[in-house]
């Protein structure tokens, strides 16, 4: 199906199924145990042996000689497999390291080797036996250090300006000049990254943990060399990825290289130090803003420059896409720097790009209305814009920052803020609200399903779509269900199956539209298949509670199917809306934080998410992800950082002990409300992302939050105690 017009009305307008707050049907699966998840898939195949990786303990350099005879002869020990042994193997094009190293080492932790061997145990003990002498190499770890070579955009990633940003910013009656810092992170997703892999002849079977089927697919067919079609991969239930399973990595082509040196199926989870320095993290950043303003509060030049770093050949954090499309200005200069590091690859992590991007970009907008004399509410209003900056004849398909800005003030009880920091106190508290605005790209991708139907009137849908603890499973059974006219208890999701049609994936927000889209395009053809079984005109038949009606006939829904079934395949493509019209998702964040008068400790008291986000397909699971991503928020501001050791070049917390992310008792009260929105532009069903919308301006809330409380205005996240304890207000 071509998407290529503003969808009009159709059968998911109705809302019987979808756009109702519905419990998630995986969730007894979930909550019995019973979720088969990669590395507990005892059932698919039998014999299965235990592969245990060995990352390197150099960051850059060579593998001048490995030693692996006493692991080799090391009890249950099946086989040791290296570079020299593994045969040849391409590198995939979404993979910037390769995924075994040697003798080349180009990150520290890249897996070098795989034990396998009877039991887990015996490959772990087994591994510690490898002895691997090193020919060391100077790297570069720092950003810091780095960025100082870097004096301009790399030839592939040029600046965006418009107008005279220096001459306009020169001029500008208030100025804000100033440079933020966003640490190197971690997904620290809750399932580890892990594989089992099968061999039965040439043909391979994974069962993986994976967001995006058709990428591992065609990528492992490439690094083995060979054809895509001898691939399967399975990957049915993720337990969280965060854009850290986006992409094919060391444990599945270690476990498909282990099971074909044993002749055996193997398993392998990489432990949690190889998931932070093995795969993949979110890169640091070092980002420039700079805004000039007429005193009445008109933004009339602003500039974003970031900085990152690489392995080479890869590519920068995109910290500076929000700044090109959220406020108005008439002369504008982005840009990203890329500084080539040694560090473990950086790569998609929860809404990349505009998740560190609004942490700068937000504290910005805050210290300019501070400079103004303005509320910060009114500042970000007064420089609304509904039509590209940059490109003023494209509009926003939808865009309700303001609505959002507007209520969000309302029910939070901004009125009652106090514009002069440091003078709210509850006890020994100093209390402060922070707002932010929250902004996150629409993505449109083509997305296939498979729609059947059987002689019980029994709905199934097969997608290769994966549900990575997202509702998928939910959402795509609510759009089959409104489509075909029955109920949910009629519908039956199977997903994450290379066997299956290429969906969208998992991942960037765009999972829920674009797969959604699919099954609804697979069920209009399914539709007209059903109505001329049964002699009906498909343009005016009626689906629902099971029955066809055109007319003054009806006839049941699985009449149509009889004994051999029906089946309907189709994919929705787009055409040139989304060059038409800018789609993007919108909000607003409001903060309310404590912190102690004497210790400095920052407890967040209230929070609250207000999305324009286009048609909320399942609010119940919307504002699961919502929640979550606002957790995740005050995990950026507050504590979530990967300590570099500049000297040797890995991330030293490298394990959930010492990489911290919030718990039950940091999280206050969260509350979200959804704007009333469909967004006809975006596809058949109307709806957009908003997954990492709930993330986007979180953690600038927060530091606003705290200014607020305090008086002091911290630019260097973490926000961590010890940046506040010597700038608190005297303690009265």
């Amino acid at each position: 199906m071509k998407f290529d017009t503003p969808a009009t009305t159709n059968p998911i307008d109705r809302l019987k199924v979808v756009g109702r707050p519905t419990s998630r049907i995986d969730g007894p699966l979930k909550t019995t145990g019973t979720a088969p998840y990669a590395y507990e898939r005892h059932d698919v195949v039998a014999n299965q042996a235990y592969g245990y990786a060995v990352g390197s303990t150099i960051a850059k350099g060579r593998i001048a000689s490995m030693d692996v005879k006493a692991a080799e002869a090391a009890p249950g020990v099946l086989a040791v497999v290296t570079a020299g042994n593994a045969g040849p193997l391409a590198k995939a094009d979404r993979n910037i390291a390769t995924l075994l190293g040697g003798p080349q080492i180009e990150h520290y932790h890249q897996a070098i080797a795989l034990v396998v061997a009877e039991s887990f145990e015996q490959a772990r003990a087994a591994a510690a036996l490898i002895r691997v002498d090193y020919t060391r190499a100077d790297g570069a770890f720092d950003l810091e250090r780095a960025r100082e070579g870097v004096t301009g955009p790399s030839k592939d990633d040029p600046d965006s300006t418009l107008g005279d940003f220096a001459g306009a910013f020169a001029a500008a009656p208030i100025q804000l000049d100033a440079t933020y810092r966003t640490p190197d992170q971690s997904h620290a997703m809750m399932e580890p990254h892990a594989t089992i892999a099968a061999w039965r002849g040439d043909q391979l079977t994974v069962w993986t943990s994976n967001q995006m089927i058709d990428w591992a697919t065609t990528d492992l067919a490439k690094t083995l060399g060979i054809p895509k079609e001898k691939v399967h991969v399975v990957s049915p239930f993720v337990g969280g990825g965060f854009g850290g399973k986006l992409f094919l990595r060391a444990d599945t082509l270690l476990a498909a290289l282990g099971a074909r040196a044993t002749g055996r199926p193997v398993k392998v989870a990489l432990p949690r130090p190889l998931i932070m320095n093995n795969t993949t993290h979110r890169p640091a950043t070092i980002q420039r803003i700079r805004i000039g303003a007429t005193p009445d509060g008109r933004i009339t030049a602003i500039g974003h420059e970031s900085w990152s770093g690489n392995l080479p050949d890869g590519k920068p954090e995109n910290a500076v896409d929000q700044t090109r499309l959220l406020y108005a200005a008439p002369n504008r200069l982005t840009g990203t720097r890329l500084a080539v590091l040694d560090l473990p690859e950086g790569n998609a992590m929860r809404a990349p790009g505009e998740a560190p991007g609004l942490m700068a970009l937000e504290i910005a907008m805050d210290e300019m209305a501070e400079k103004l004399g303005l509320d910060p509410v009114e500042f970000r209003i007064r420089n609304d814009t509904q039509v590209d900056p940059e490109k003023p004849d494209r509009p926003f398909s939808q865009r309700q920052l303001v609505e959002c800005l507007r209520l969000g003030a309302e029910r939070f009880g901004w009125s009652r803020r106090s514009a002069q920091p440091a003078r709210n106190r509850d006890g020994r508290w100093l209390v402060g609200t922070g707002v932010a605005a929250a902004f996150r790209n629409n993505l449109l991708t083509p997305s296939a399903a498979r729609v059947r139907l059987d002689k019980h009137g029994m709905v199934a849908v097969e997608t290769d779509m994966t549900d990575i603890g997202t509702g998928s499973y939910t959402i795509l059974a609510q759009t089959a269900a409104e489509m075909m006219g029955v109920g949910l208890d009629k519908v039956v999701v199977r997903l994450g199956d290379s066997k299956f049609p290429v969906s969208a994936g998992s991942g960037g927000q765009w999972g829920a539209n674009n797969s959604t889209a699919g099954v609804y395009a697979a069920c209009v053809k399914l539709r007209e298949a059903v109505a001329q079984k049964l002699g009906f005109n498909s343009a005016d038949a009626v689906f629902s509670d099971g029955v066809v009606r055109s007319g003054n006939r009806s006839a049941p829904l699985a009449q149509a199917a009889g004994d051999p079934g029906l089946a309907a395949e189709d994919a929705i493509e787009y055409g040139d809306l989304g060059k038409r019209y800018q789609q993007s998702t919108f909000g607003a964040h409001f903060v309310e934080v404590g912190v102690d008068a004497a210790t400095a400790e920052i407890r967040v008291r209230r929070m609250l998410a207000v999305c324009a986000a286009g048609r909320i397909l399942n609010p119940l699971s919307a504002r699961s992800q919502v929640i979550g991503a606002m957790t995740m928020g005050v995990g950026a501001a507050l504590m979530e950082e990967l300590a570099v050791d500049t000297r040797a070049g890995f991330f030293v917390n490298h394990d959930l002990a010492g990489y911290e992310v919030p718990v039950h008792a940091d999280i206050p009260h969260q509350e979200v409300i959804f704007l009333d929105e469909t967004d006809p532009i975006s596809s058949p069903m109307k709806a957009k992302g908003v997954g990492e919308l709930g993330l986007c301006g979180v953690g600038a809330a927060i530091a606003n939050a705290i200014h607020n409380a305090t008086g002091a205005r911290v630019r260097d996240y973490p926000i961590t105690l010890d940046k506040l304890l010597d700038r608190m207000p005297e303690v009265g």
